[in-house]
């Protein structure tokens, strides 16, 4: 049974949940208190995009550029998802 993998991180599903789940974990440690959170997630999927795309197709500068607009995409949805949830039990 595997809950994560390298080809499954480099998809939207896998990528926001491990975002979101990360972010959530290391939010409020140490240094990264200062942050703003959608910051932080944004740095989160770009680090996961980065290294799960270079674990499945090696490095190629092309992909790393579309990398960081795909973690955009990762980030707001990871945030969306969070803030949707919270609104959830505040309600």
């Amino acid at each position: 049974m595997e809950f994560f993998t390298w080809q499954g991180l480099v998809t939207y599903t896998e990528a926001t949940l491990a975002t979101a789940m990360i972010t959530q974990l290391i939010k409020e440690t140490g240094f990264l208190k200062r942050l703003p959170t959608r910051l932080l997630s944004y740095i989160v999927a770009a680090a996961l995009l980065i290294v799960s795309t270079i674990a499945n197709e090696g490095f190629d500068w092309k992909q790393l550029a579309l990398t960081f607009v795909n973690a955009i995409v990762v980030a707001l949805a990871s945030n969306g998802a969070f803030d949707a949830i919270a609104v959830g039990r505040t309600a």
